[in-house]
């Protein structure tokens, strides 16, 4: 591959061309999944750019302040109307995906530890880590994690597509693009991501950049200290970011390591999405709230490609991200436990 210029130069006019192009089918979050695919085929086809860490933190403190913008006052009303219905939604995707890595497990598809690791929801990056602490190989727990991520984000989008272009009646408002920045915002958000960010790698709270900034601007935010200001322009450079930080994690690598293992796992993957899927037809019958908010709800991807395609999409986005911030936290909490637990105790020794 060529120097890290005219690759620079080729991600750049590759995420440009997908972005017009899922832009013009109207695809929710084309602005992440573009980017994010333009890097996946960089890499396959031999590059070798790093994102700057940095530059994807601070994406992820803007994701975590769009998460606390949509559900501000209304998140722990959201938990607290409907907690039985979140409590099982979050043990329903905890359950299916443990149940998802014993199984994979048990039919060596996948070593024991790298198999529960990789099914775990969520907290993808937080996963990697923590599954090579452990022993795992995280090489494939890395795969199976940002592989179903592209999974989960590019299903949710194509459905939110089709059921929004059948639902719609009025066309879009026309998006500006660059708005007047209030001096009394704009500043103050920029300074709350950035403090969120660097508190996250001075303390290394797993995922903290998304969460610390979430935290803070909801605190801002509900005490009435200042409004979180996060202009169009500010959130379609993150969301590139964000596709490039999944994309640029396929190693090649990585890819010929699970290509031997890539149609179970793909299979294995698209279960757990239809086992939330399922769950989320329930919910909305529940529930009586819309098809497509119960689907994002209870969809195994990331909280912050989820806030994403929700922020482009006419759902209630408010219960969307009530519902995947409180299974982020739960996750985050309890997922090395359950990893380590099923690897140690159910998961039969020399798997």
């Amino acid at each position: 591959m060529r120097s890290h210029r005219w690759q620079w130069l080729i991600l750049l006019g590759l995420s440009a061309l997908l972005m017009a192009g899922l832009e013009a089918v109207r695809l929710p979050a084309a602005l992440m999944i573009g980017p994010m695919l333009a890097a996946i085929l960089l890499v396959a086809g031999g590059g070798t750019l790093k994102l700057p860490q940095g530059f994807l933190l601070a994406a992820q403190g803007v994701v975590g302040c769009l998460i606390a913008q949509a559900i501000p006052a209304a998140f722990l009303g959201e938990v607290r109307g409907h907690w039985p219905v979140f409590l099982a939604a979050i043990l329903w995707v905890i359950v299916a995906s443990s149940f998802l890595g014993w199984f994979l497990a048990r039919c060596r598809v996948l070593p024991g530890s790298t198999a529960v690791w990789g099914s775990s929801p969520g907290a993808a990056t937080a996963m990697v880590f923590l599954a090579e602490a452990y022993g795992a190989d995280e090489r494939l727990v890395a795969f199976m994690q940002y592989f179903r991520v592209v999974l989960v984000s590019s299903s949710a989008s194509v459905l939110a597509r089709v059921w929004t272009g059948a639902h719609s009646a009025h066309a879009q408002p026309a998006m500006v693009w660059f708005p007047p920045l209030a001096a009394k915002a704009f500043p103050p958000t920029l300074l709350l991501i950035t403090v969120g960010v660097l508190l996250a790698r001075r303390f290394r709270i797993p995922a903290g950049p998304l969460l610390l900034p979430m935290v803070l601007g909801l605190l801002c935010q509900d005490t009435g200290l200042f409004i979180l200001q996060l202009p169009p322009w500010l959130l379609a450079l993150s969301y590139t970011l964000v596709g490039w930080g999944i994309g640029l994690r396929f190693s090649r690598a990585m890819l010929r390591h699970a290509l031997g293992v890539l149609p179970r796992m793909t299979v294995s993957t698209l279960a757990l999405i239809a086992v939330c899927a399922v769950f989320g037809v329930v919910l909305s019958h529940v529930t009586g709230i819309d098809p497509l908010t119960a689907y994002l709800a209870t969809s195994p991807g990331g909280a912050d490609s989820m806030a994403i395609i929700a922020s482009s999409t006419r759902v209630d986005m408010p219960f969307v991200m009530a519902m995947q911030a409180s299974r982020f936290i739960t996750v985050l909490i309890t997922g090395p436990y359950i990893a380590r637990f099923l690897a140690r105790h159910i998961i039969p020794t020399g798997q």
